[in-house]
């Protein structure tokens, strides 16, 4: 069987800032729980240290990745945790010095002591952390486990961000790259939709796929909708103050509406010149980055980092381009999405502590690009070719987060993500794509083969780039 990743695998609800550095380690500390409990450890445990490596530890402390485990630990679900308890879970173990280890057993913890930061990196992958649990017979418990990007968690990694150990499934249309995803479409004269459907139809029922797909929709529109009616600034200590807010409020003037849905209609109802159309799009992208750098609620798309690429593009296509826009178009859009994705964490990574911001802006732009096109009516070979065009122009793309903290200059790149979807997107849709010269998984090759070249400085360790040009004195 071949590797199968569902697009509930790349479209994840999650907590910000970070898929990588905040979701991954959650679901890490989720995963060591587990482990505890399958070997019938849990009352035993008397004590329990996490060691962050890497990545981790040069921006954790900026990816709330410390709150994370901890949260992880105390056996909290980042997926419907309601996010106003995240700080006073926080406090109370801070202030206690004890935490309520899986919801089962009380223990001594001390945030500053038993979360330790190496700046060492463990050979498999860039984003390492282990937990140790000590037991009351003067023995311990270790695990150790990888954060690969987009909230992904593995034990054991190899070096080129690709699993060891695969999910496997059996998909009717297995798919490792683009052009075996082509070559179903074209074979058999369907959408790449259709294709993403039958597949995930092979693990769930229609109606879960349906049930699912509409849940990370209204997620995407409520993040959008508080990101857009939130002001103030941004935590951290960056002093980044929020800009969807006013934006909006430039933007909607004195509209009525009480709901998501009915801000929707009325976003319908303004000006569409170019100005206003860069203005909203920006607009979306900012409202959910902002949400994110708060941690809030979002969709990781395929990572946190660039969440807000996806949604704007999406919320775009039903605001501007089409006022019918019904729940068929967005679960075609998702699904398309979702799949691009897929192929692109196949054949090189989703990982900034990997491969760069090229891995997340650059893959979410494609991503959004190639679902753009194909609900505006594209073929299949032009949604792989705007794709294509969407990541070609990422390619070398460095992050360097100011402070370690997901806004400067990530907030503004998910903005920049959106745009260049939309125009890719239409530049395939007038081009003959048998014209096309690149086709995506060369794209997606070279981008692995930039990803290696690419100085680790430049890959999510704030230790290159504008992170040290511009330190937390400056802002």
């Amino acid at each position: 069987m071949e590797e199968c990743i569902s697009v509930f695998d790349m479209l994840k609800i999650g907590v910000g800032p970070s898929s990588s550095h905040t979701l991954g380690p959650w679901r890490a500390a989720e995963r060591f729980l587990a482990e505890l409990r399958d070997e019938n450890l849990m009352a035993k445990v008397e004590r329990v240290k996490v060691d962050l490596y890497g990545s981790l530890s040069l921006t954790g402390k900026g990816h709330a990745t410390d709150l994370a485990v901890m949260l992880g630990l105390s056996g909290q679900d980042p997926e419907y945790i309601p996010v106003e308890n995240i700080s006073g879970i926080i406090k109370s173990i801070e202030d206690n010095q004890q935490i309520n280890l899986g919801n089962e057993k009380t223990i001594p913890f001390s945030f500053l002591m038993d979360i330790v930061f190496n700046k060492n990196f463990l050979p498999f992958h860039a984003n390492g952390l282990m937990f140790t649990a000590y037991l009351d017979n003067d023995t311990e418990y270790a695990s150790t486990f990888y954060s690969i990007g987009g909230g992904f968690v593995v034990k054991e990694e190899r070096v080129n961000a690709k699993k060891k150990s695969a999910i496997k499934c059996a998909f009717p249309y297995p798919i490792q790259n683009a052009e075996e995803l082509l070559q179903y479409a074209v074979a058999q004269n369907r959408k790449i939709s259709d294709i993403v459907l039958d597949n995930e139809k092979s693990m769930r029922s229609e109606d879960e796929i349906h049930r699912e797909l509409m849940r990370i929709w209204h997620t995407m529109l409520e993040c959008m909708y508080i990101g857009c009616h939130t002001e103030g600034t941004l935590p951290g200590g960056l002093n980044v103050r929020r800009r969807a807010f006013d934006m909006h409020q430039n933007l909607i003037g004195l509209a009525n509406y009480s709901t998501p849905q009915e801000w929707l209609e009325t976003i319908r109802k303004t000006e569409v010149k170019f100005r206003q159309i860069l203005k909203w799009v920006s607009c979306f992208a900012l409202a959910v980055n902002e949400v994110n750098a708060a941690l809030g609620r979002v969709v990781t798309a395929p990572t946190n980092g660039s969440s807000g690429v996806i949604p704007a593009v999406l919320m775009y296509y039903c605001v501007i381009e089409n006022h019918q826009a019904s729940e068929a178009e967005i679960k075609q859009f998702l699904m398309v999405a979702g799949e691009i994705g897929s192929i692109f964490k196949k054949g090189s990574t989703i990982s900034a502590a990997m491969g760069g911001c090229q891995a997340e802006i650059g893959v979410s732009s494609a991503m959004a690009a190639g679902a753009l096109c194909e609900v505006m009516g594209g073929t299949p070979e032009q949604v792989l070719m705007a794709a294509e065009i969407a990541m070609e122009h990422h390619l070398g793309m460095t992050c360097d987060p100011i402070g370690g903290l997901v806004q400067i200059p990530c907030i503004e790149r998910n903005t920049m993500g959106a745009i260049k979807a939309i125009n890719a997107a239409e530049l395939a849709l007038e081009t003959d794509a048998k014209n096309a010269k690149v086709p995506l998984d060369k794209v997606i090759n070279t981008m692995w083969q930039t990803a290696k070249d690419m100085n680790s400085k430049y890959k999510e360790t704030s230790e290159g780039g504008l992170a040290v040009a511009v330190n937390m004195a400056d802002c």
